[in-house]
């Protein structure tokens, strides 16, 4: 933190008087400011004031506005001084105290007016019968006295945060005193630490130079010294960006489905307890530093791939380079290291608090993270922002698809700032301080290093480096998952390549109006991609293999095997109340995904493969765009049915892709409460189950080369309205008829498409 810099300009109190007077800063004047001066016969004199008025006009003003003031403002009593106190000569003082009417008239006046002109000030005295130059000293002494009561105010802000800082600094000087080695848990060895240590020295340093001056000139304005208590800083709340989308984090209506609740925690894991802290600190620091490095090392740490498209880790320079680590990895584990570099529309700033806030973070990558929460923060950060934030996380990372079991991970999660507009997110993993059976995952340090760029951009590097047991994956995505595809960097920086440009155009305002269907409404605009990110959130968490699912496979279909689950739906606004039967089955197509993602997405081949439409003619009413992709975009499609007892259904669709993934997801839609939607109403009762395809490479083919795919088929169907009732096995079969035939639909429209 560079020296003379302490808070943020937001909490800095004025530096300019209302009148362009050098109020000094942090210097307060004690008594009366009363512009800019002149003297005569030893006395001040308002420049504003007539040169011929009288030495005893003069006085009896005075006087009378040192009454005034008595009455209005009781702190400046024993500040303001008459012109006949510091005259030596002996005078009769004539006073003339403010009637409580005058002071009252003058007090409404000064709410809706606090600078009154000439007209207004002869108004006023001629109504309250007063001079107008009592009037106008009377309005200084008012306008004095608000000031001095909102700089008290900053000075109060300005203790808190002093304490907050040295309550930080003192909790770093305590962990790194207490430091321990992680694997042998001895003392650290001097020198192991230098650089950050050095790095906290020199800021610790700076930041004690900078309380006691700020402490120093806060105690002038308070009129005592600032006591500095070691207190511990409470959490900060959540900061959710207003980036015309609404709020991210859990949307109403999901229930558990995307965050565990207190009572539901990943593995039961609980927070860590205070001794070890200094070890989850002394790791965080050390698990930065390797990324910081990671993230800009070449050859001969990072190996390029024979097409030239990835970096592949050499393991045993990794050992060389970072002997320290979270120890050697687990018998039968495999390593899946990346790196993958892109820039993206969004700020900086924006980007660290998307990181560092669980509930923004998991809703942005959804179709990565099924499950995450914040077991305690050990550091909010300093200044105001999450420089030097520590907190202790579990997470749950998926594919979407019932074949890949979940990826759990106990971590910390540690953001620095790097230099101006430089900032790294790392997590590293906590496992080895509490050994758990059954850990399949083990996070290395894995993040990723933000630098700003021109025109509210940044350039983001994504490492993700863990050792993983991925033996209970599916044959099917075997190949996938072990190229790095499924949860490598790649994925994760397309990913937020991809969601940063859905938020831009939700905040975009020079939409055209030439083509048809473009909602052009912003409020409306806003609401309806608010819904559809509701239901892209509940497929993600819905599709994949998390252990908050019991998935059973049905056997005898004599096709691909097919998944089914069932959820009861009680008072829950945003889906319709009942037994909710979800099934989901994934295969292999050997056609390109983007041959898949067309068709799937295109309102005029809907009917080949959707046998809920019965065949009726799909027409798009609206649609907002949602990228650079034309893929990337979400619909209102209506299916005008040919039977004409059946009246017309609405379908909310979103279909996105990026070069890892592609979703097309969609759910009928009550007309009533599109319109509402539609017109910038509360989404969030809007009642959705989420059906649609989730859209892998096979993993077979490199870069720029068209492999097959592995599609991911899943519906949500409302089996019987009545929660409390029995599911049949007529509606299993049902279901499992309905998907069957809109897989075999799909592999007949394809194999047409490919001969």
């Amino acid at each position: 933190m560079p020296a003379g810099i302490m808070t943020p300009a937001r909490n800095m109190p004025s530096m300019i008087g209302r009148n362009g007077n050098n109020v000094g800063g942090f210097v307060s004047t004690s008594g009366l400011v009363l512009s800019q001066s002149s003297m005569m016969d030893g006395q001040l004199l308002p420049l504003d004031m007539p040169q011929n008025t009288s030495k005893s006009d003069l006085a009896r003003i005075q006087d009378d506005d040192f009454d005034s003031a008595t009455k209005s403002d009781s702190d400046n009593n024993h500040e303001l001084v008459s012109g006949d106190d510091q005259d030596p000569r002996p005078k009769k003082k004539r006073y003339h105290r403010h009637t409580q009417h005058q002071i009252q008239e003058m007090e409404a006046f000064f709410k809706e007016c606090p600078h009154p002109d000439d007209k207004q000030r002869k108004e006023l005295s001629r109504e309250l019968n007063l001079e107008p130059l009592q009037v106008k000293f009377w309005f200084q002494n008012k306008r004095t006295q608000m000031k001095n009561q909102h700089e008290r105010h900053e000075n109060t802000q300005l203790r808190t945060e002093n304490e907050k800082l040295r309550a930080d600094n003192m909790r770093y000087r305590e962990a790194l005193s207490n430091a321990s080695c992680p694997n042998c848990g001895g003392p650290t060895a001097i020198g192991e630490m230098s650089f950050d240590e050095h790095h906290l020295r020199l800021e610790n340093a700076r930041l004690r130079e900078e309380i006691d001056r700020i402490s120093a000139i806060a105690a002038k304005y308070v009129g005592k010294p600032v006591v500095n208590y070691p207190l511990l800083s409470p959490p900060v709340p959540s900061r959710p960006l207003e980036l015309g989308m609404g709020n991210f984090g859990p949307q109403p209506g999901l229930g558990g489905d995307i965050h565990a609740s207190p009572g539901d925690l990943i593995r039961s894991i609980s927070g860590p307890i205070e001794s070890e802290k200094p070890m989850i600190i002394e790791l965080a620091v050390a698990a930065m530093e390797e990324l910081t490095r990671m993230a800009q090392m070449g050859e001969p740490l990072w190996m390029t791939s024979l097409d030239g498209s990835t970096h592949v880790l050499n393991e045993d320079e990794y050992l060389r380079t970072f002997p320290r680590g979270i120890g050697p990895k687990p018998a039968g584990f495999k390593c899946e290291a990346s790196r993958e570099s892109a820039v993206v529309i969004m700020n900086h700033i924006n980007l660290v608090e998307i990181l560092m806030d669980v509930n923004q973070w998991s809703t942005l990558f959804s179709g990565i993270v099924s499950r995450a929460m914040t077991l305690e923060v050990l550091s909010t950060g300093v200044a105001g922002n999450y420089n030097g934030a520590l907190q202790v996380m579990t997470s749950e990372f998926q594919v979407p698809s019932p074949l890949v079991p979940t990826r759990e991970s106990y971590y910390v999660r540690y953001c620095k700032q790097h230099g101006d507009g430089t900032w790294a997110v790392v997590d590293v993993s906590l496992d080895d301080l509490r050994p758990t059976p059954g850990v399949r995952c083990r996070r290395r340090p894995s993040g990723c290093l933000i630098q700003e760029m021109p025109n509210g951009y940044s350039k983001v590097t994504w490492v993700e480096h863990v050792e993983v047991d991925d033996r209970g994956v599916h044959n099917l995505y075997k190949q996938l998952v072990s190229s790095g595809q499924a949860f490598g960097a790649k994925r994760w920086v397309t990913t937020l390549d991809r969601q940063c440009e859905r938020l831009a155009s939700a905040m975009a305002t020079n939409i055209s109006t030439g083509d048809v269907g473009v909602i052009t409404n912003q409020e409306g605009r806003k609401s309806m991609l608010k819904l559809a990110e509701r239901m892209v959130i509940s497929f993600c968490a819905g599709v994949s293999a998390s252990t908050t699912h019991t998935w059973t496979t049905l056997s005898g279909t004599g096709a691909d095997d097919v998944r089914v689950m069932t959820r009861k739906s009680i008072d829950d606004p945003g889906r319709p109340p009942g037994i909710v039967l979800s099934a989901a089955t994934s295969f292999w197509l050997p056609v390109p995904p983007k041959t898949i993602f067309d068709f799937l997405r295109d309102e005029n081949s809907r009917s080949e493969w959707d046998i809920l439409s019965n065949g009726g003619v799909v027409q798009e009413m609206a649609h907002i765009a949602n990228g650079r992709d034309t893929g990337n975009c979400v619909s209102l499609l209506r299916v005008n049915s040919t039977n004409s007892s059946q009246s017309n259904m609405l379908i909310l669709q979103e279909s996105c892709t990026d070069p890892t993934v592609s979703f097309v997801i969609y759910a009928p839609v009550d007309i009533v409460a599109m319109n509402v939607v539609l017109n910038g109403g509360d989404p969030d009762y809007v009642a959705l189950l989420p059906s649609g395809f989730a859209i892998l490479p096979d993993g077979g083919g490199g870069e720029g080369v068209s492999g097959g795919s592995l599609l991911t088929v899943a519906f949500q169907i409302l089996v019987d309205s009545v929660p409390t009732a029995k599911l049949s096995l007529g509606s299993v079969a049902t279901v499992n008829n309905l998907i069957a035939c809109t897989v075999e639909r799909i592999k007949a429209s394809l194999s047409c498409e490919a001969a």
